[in-house]
C-alpha cells in the first residue's frame, strides 16, 4: 500500500465494532468466531472488509460535492454489491492527451498526473460524443477502472468517441466510509423526492438533439436577458452526468438559486426509470427562492440514453411549462425535434442552437417548420422575447 495509506489508530476495538478475527484453530473458540463474526456482519452490510483505513488524496471530483468531503478520508477495501453514487479512492495510472482534467469542488479544473490519489463516484455515462461505461457489480482494492467524466464519475470505460484519448486508468484504493465502516453515496445527502409538484414559477425548458447542440448557451442567454429585464431567475439542469460547470455558468449570468440531478443523489441520469420525481424536487427546492421565472436545461438529448424522454411524459411538469426552447445542429435534427415531440402532444415554441448560427439557418426554420428561430449567440434579446410572449402575463417584465 501506499504510504500515503494508514491503518486508523483504534483506541476501543469493541467501540469501533472494527475486528481481526484469529483463526479458530489457534485458540478461539467455536462460540467466540460466531459471534465476533456475527458482529462483522451486521456492521459491514454494504462492503466485504469492516476494516478502516484512513488516505489522504490530492484532489477531490466535484461530484462528491453534495457530501463536504475532506482530503482526509477513511475507506474500507472492498463492496460486493456497489451502487452508482458509491464513492470511491482511486490512483491514476494513466495520462490523457485529450481529457486530462478534474473538476474539483470548487468548479475550478484541475491536471490529473498519474500517481494522483483522487476521490470519485461510480457512475454510468452514455455520451454520444464522450465515454461510455458503468458501475461494477463489486469493487476491491487493485480493481482497473476508468475516468468517464470530469466531473469525477468513475466506472468500467467500454467505449469512447473517436476524437477523444482512451479513458484515464484508474487503480482502486478502496470506498470512502463513515466511521462505522458504511460506504459512502452522495444519495446520503440527495434532496427528497416529490410525487406532487404543487405551485411554482413559471418554466421555460430547453430541450435539443444532443449534447453541443446549444442548450447551455441558450439557457445562460435567458437567465441573462431576464435578469437584465429585472426578474429573478432560478436555474437547473436535469439530466446528463454530475458536473458543476453548467450550473456554475448560469449563476454567472444572473440565476439568484441552481440545482441538478446531482443534489438528488444522481451521478447521472443514465437509465433511471423516471426522472419527474427528481425534476420536482428540484422544482420545489428553487421556488424557495421565490423566482419570477425557472430556466431549466435538459442535458444531452431527447433520444439517448439519459431519460430525458420521461420529462415529457409527466402532465403536471408539462403544464407548468411556459415555454418550450428546442436546440439542433442541423435541418433533420430540428425537424425530427420538432416533430417527435409533436407526436408527444408537445410543441416547440423557439427553435434554436448551432442550427441558426448563420441567419440562413433560421430563416430556413421560420419558412420551412412555421416554428419561430432564434441564435442565442446573436439574437439573444429576440430569443429573450420570443420566450417571453409564450410565457405572457403570468410574468409582469
Amino acid at each position: 500500500m501506499n504510504a500515503k495509506l494508514r491503518d486508523c489508530e483504534i483506541a476501543d476495538l469493541a467501540e469501533r465494532r472494527i475486528v481481526q478475527l484469529p483463526d479458530v484453530e489457534n485458540g478461539t473458540s467455536r462460540n467466540e468466531f460466531e459471534l465476533l463474526n456475527s458482529t462483522n456482519a451486521a456492521i459491514s452490510q454494504s462492503h466485504d472488509s469492516a476494516m478502516v483505513s484512513v488516505v489522504d488524496v490530492d484532489k477531490i471530483g466535484s461530484a462528491t460535492s453534495p457530501l463536504g468531503l475532506a482530503k482526509t478520508v477513511g475507506f474500507v477495501s472492498s463492496s460486493s454489491s456497489t451502487r452508482a453514487g458509491d464513492v470511491v479512492v482511486v490512483r491514476a495510472l494513466t495520462d490523457s492527451a485529450t481529457y486530462n482534467m478534474l473538476e474539483l469542488p470548487t468548479g475550478r479544473l484541475a491536471k490529473i498526473n498519474p500517481g494522483d490519489m483522487l476521490i470519485g463516484v461510480l457512475g454510468r455515462r452514455r455520451a454520444l460524443k464522450g465515454f461510455v461505461g458503468d458501475v461494477p457489480a463489486s469493487v476491491k482494492a487493485g480493481d482497473e477502472l476508468h475516468l468517464l467524466n470530469m466531473g469525477g464519475v468513475i466506472g468500467c470505460c467500454t467505449g469512447h468517441h473517436s476524437s477523444l484519448g482512451e479513458a484515464i486508468k484508474l487503480e482502486v484504493i478502496g470506498l470512502v466510509c463513515d466511521e462505522d465502516g458504511q460506504v459512502l453515496n452522495i444519495a446520503n445527502a440527495a434532496l427528497p423526492l416529490r410525487a406532487r409538484l404543487g405551485k411554482t414559477a413559471p418554466i421555460v425548458m430547453i430541450a435539443g438533439t444532443s449534447m453541443n447542440s446549444g442548450k447551455t448557451y441558450a439557457a445562460t442567454e435567458l437567465i441573462k436577458q431576464a435578469t437584465r429585464a429585472g426578474l429573478k431567475v432560478a436555474a437547473a439542469k436535469l439530466s446528463g452526468v454530475a458536473c458543476l460547470r453548467d450550473t456554475l455558468n448560469m449563476a454567472d449570468h444572473g440565476a439568484v438559486a441552481t440545482a441538478s440531478f446531482l443534489d438528488c443523489g444522481l451521478p447521472s441520469t443514465v437509465d433511471v426509470e423516471d426522472l419527474a420525481p427528481m425534476a420536482k424536487a428540484i422544482i420545489a427546492k428553487l421556488n424557495e427562492m421565490a423566482p419570477d421565472l425557472i430556466v431549466i436545461e435538459l442535458g444531452d438529448g431527447i433520444l439517448g440514453g439519459y431519460s430525458v424522454d420521461t420529462v415529457f411524459s409527466d402532465v403536471e411538469l408539462l403544464d407548468a411549462t411556459a415555454a418550450l426552447v428546442f436546440c439542433a445542429s442541423d435541418y433533420v435534427g430540428a425537424w425530427g425535434g420538432i416533430e417527435l415531440l409533436r407526436r408527444r402532444g408537445v410543441e416547440v415554441d423557439v427553435v434554436s442552437g448551432s442550427v441558426t448560427d448563420s441567419r440562413m439557418g433560421g430563416d430556413y426554420i421560420k419558412s420551412q417548420f412555421n416554428v419561430p428561430a432564434a441564435n442565442a449567440r446573436r439574437e439573444g434579446e429576440t430569443l429573450f422575447e420570443l420566450v417571453m410572449a409564450k410565457v405572457g402575463a403570468t410574468v409582469a417584465v
